[in-house]
């Protein structure tokens, strides 16, 4: 199924465990990684666990793993030198705006928004980086980045695995429901910033 220029199945076929693990790094480990397919690559993750590509409970673990670690890696860089980046250009990659709506969500949120954002294609890759600028207490934001990266990709992944359970020949209506998940995890941030926009 190719979206966006992604084969999604070919893509999780061919990147396995490790390349999942590293995917899943970068989305948040590296501010670069907002344009990643997250929430449908993880649905899509688990139909193929369903399919016999990968074992359910092992799947779960890595890309929490990977998510947990990007995490913790864009808190550092945001703890350290992340202030910065309020004072770099726009780029083809970067956009002053991407950070401005994290900052947003996390002054609105506080500490929850490390768990709300992992629900959130872009403010889930700057929300790390916004709570290391802002100092949050690391033992706060380990709670709230292991706990969203759990239930997010248990949604997820056994979504995937339970919908390839329960429709026969389920890859006909994949880009559908792909377009689906994509429309739904983008809602909240639109209605945010719609909310910004009143103020």
């Amino acid at each position: 199924m190719h979206f966006f220029g992604f084969d999604l199945q070919e893509l999780i076929r061919t990147a396995g465990y490790i390349g999942l693990f590293a995917i899943l790094f970068a989305e948040t480990g590296l501010f670069i990684g907002f344009f990643l397919p997250g929430d449908s690559l993880l649905f899509v993750a688990g139909l193929l666990a369903y399919q016999g590509l990968f074992h359910p409970a092992l799947l779960v673990a890595v890309i929490a793993a990977g998510a947990i670690t990007g995490n913790i890696a864009g808190y550092a860089f945001g703890y350290r030198v992340g202030a910065k980046l309020f004072q770099r250009p726009d780029s083809k990659i970067f956009k002053q705006q991407h950070l401005r709506t994290a900052e947003s969500f996390y002054e609105e949120h506080g500490g929850k928004t490390i768990l709300l954002a992992r629900f959130i294609p872009i403010v889930r890759t700057f929300a790390p980086i916004v709570a290391g600028v802002g100092k949050m207490e690391y033992k706060t934001f380990l709670a709230y980045n292991i706990g969203g990266a759990i239930g997010w990709t248990i949604l997820l992944v056994m979504g995937g695995y339970f919908l390839g359970s329960l429709v026969k020949d389920v890859d006909k209506y994949l880009l559908p429901i792909v377009l689906l998940i994509i429309v739904i995890s983008f809602l909240p941030g639109v209605f945010h910033y719609l909310k910004e926009r009143k103020k």
